[in-house]
């Protein structure tokens, strides 16, 4: 295996055989990038423009499609693929809530993409005569494969929940409770493998029975800035080009879409902090409502400010992506190689260091951690690849972000990230080069560090020496945006 200080001199050319190749593709050309256009959509693998976000499939899915397809009109100048994007883009919004006639958890149909993947939820209790007693919550994820059943207790004024999630294989009991004590004895059994709460409705005792769980419908700042980006990087594309501008269909494509990403953007208003971030607002159903969304989720939303900021010139739009990444580059820490290093959550907030019920923070996470020490994990390579890509969007809108920031975020992959497995490209998980090797789910977003190649091309050398290696084919909708990386930097980064 080379140390991330071989990769560091720039020694990767060198150090990685050619034998390693095994790879029929040439993954900087066109030609590959449009078979596995044609595969990945003949193939109706997940992601597809015709989906629903409820699983995430628009948001990390599709999302990198529309991407892909912006990069490689940026890399050959071909309307093929502003064609390509329209074409996927109004199948994308008319799965938007709004269109299709469903509401998000407040009953609201608003014009973004709802998700219940990500989400909380829970089931409301009936008693003996059909009144609402009891509200069970569950903050874990896949809430949707939980039941919660209720049986007898060892009185007629006593009764026992067992809510069983068999897809995450937690089970959280709680016996014995009464109608005057569940609510608090639960909350004191906090955090239970299943992350249950309990909100009391009535003063009755829950019916006997099973009941499923359900997922409540939620929009998140990180679904829409990912799906809405690409459709902002198109208006800014035409706007910013006489020629396009005077062909009647891209203009007024951009002028439906720039109404559109404004709308979607619109909806997360209430999440924005003008600190430089975005919260999950308290009493939203997600796990850890109240506090401030990992860094990797404010700025999906920022990479969509930013590309309407360069499109319109709106200062709204300039002053959230500046705050944005002042926020970030506080995060943004070099280590001896000079290289940036940065955490999964904010560390100026409160998920970073824990908090207890004492804080009121959550209602559906009343507490984490031991403060004051709380999630402090650092960011992962795939994430990173959201942190990166508004890193070089405000960098090249003039609205934040230094050429020596960008060269530190270029250090981050080449000295931290990369290095190799019995011959093979690959990386490390985390962007301290911790957390041991990376699985193909992260090793495989590579090339989404192309913003900061220029920085220094070796990223490139070692993204693209990871598909030669891996053989990579036309898997999913990060793929194509990889592969469009790899040729918008073979023919545009450098």
């Amino acid at each position: 295996m080379l140390t991330r200080r071989q990769f560091g001199l720039g020694a990767i050319a060198l150090a990685l055989p050619l034998t390693a190749r095994t790879t029929a593709y040439d993954y900087t050309a066109r030609e590959t990038f449009d078979l596995f256009d044609r595969t990945f959509h003949a193939g109706g693998a997940a992601g597809q423009p015709t989906h629903t976000n409820e699983l995430g499939q628009l948001g990390w899915g599709q999302s990198y499609v529309l991407a892909a397809f912006v990069r490689m009109y940026e890399a050959y100048r071909d309307t093929h693929y502003l064609d390509r994007l329209i074409h996927n883009a109004d199948l994308v919004l008319a799965g938007r809530d709004s269109v299709r006639g469903v509401t998000d958890h407040r009953g609201l149909s608003l014009p973004g993409w709802r998700n219940t993947s990500y989400t909380a939820g829970g089931v409301r209790l009936l008693d003996a005569s059909g009144q609402p007693v009891l509200e069970v919550r569950s903050a874990l994820t896949n809430v949707s494969d939980a039941v919660v059943t209720v049986k007898a207790g060892s009185s007629a004024e006593r009764f026992t929940i067992v809510v069983d999630n068999p897809k995450k294989k937690r089970t959280s009991t709680f016996t014995d409770l009464t109608a005057g004590d569940a609510v608090e004895r639960i909350l004191a059994a906090y955090p239970s493998p299943n992350m249950v709460t309990v909100k009391k409705l009535g003063d009755g005792l829950p019916a006997q029975g099973a009941f499923p769980m359900a997922a409540a419908p939620v929009h998140f700042s990180v679904h829409t800035g990912m799906i809405t980006y690409p459709m902002a990087s198109f208006v800014r594309v035409v706007m910013r080009s006489p020629r396009l501008r005077r062909i009647p269909k891209y203009r007024g494509k951009a002028v439906e879409y720039l109404t559109a990403v404004r709308d979607a953007a619109a909806i997360h208003d209430h999440e924005w902090r003008d600190a430089g971030h975005f919260v999950f607002a308290k009493t939203t159903p997600v796990p850890y409502d109240g506090v401030e969304q990992p860094h990797n989720q404010s700025l999906g939303l920022g990479q969509t400010y930013a590309e309407l900021a360069a499109a319109t010139g709106d200062p709204l739009y300039r002053r959230r992506t500046a705050a944005l990444a002042r926020a970030f580059a506080r995060d943004l820490t070099p280590n001896a190689a000079d290289a940036a290093v940065w955490p999964y959550w904010p560390s100026s907030g409160v998920m970073y260091r824990g908090y207890t019920r004492a804080d009121d923070v959550s209602e559906w996470t009343p507490s984490y951690g031991r403060p004051p020490v709380g999630a402090q994990q650092k960011e992962d390579l795939s994430h990173a690849g959201v942190d990166v890509e508004f890193a070089g969007a405000a960098h090249r809108w003039n609205l934040g972000f230094t050429g020596r920031d960008l060269a530190r975020l270029a250090r981050t992959y080449t000295r931290n990230l990369a290095t190799t497995d019995n011959g093979s490209a690959t990386t490390f998980l985390y962007v301290d080069g911790g957390g041991g090797l990376a699985p193909a789910g992260q090793y495989l977003q590579a090339p989404r560090f192309m913003p900061v190649a220029q920085w220094d091309p070796a990223v490139f050398a070692h993204a693209r020496q990871v598909f030669d290696d891996h053989a990579v084919e036309a898997q999913t909708g990060s793929t194509l945006l990889c592969v469009a990386y790899l040729n918008w930097f073979a023919r545009k980064g450098a």
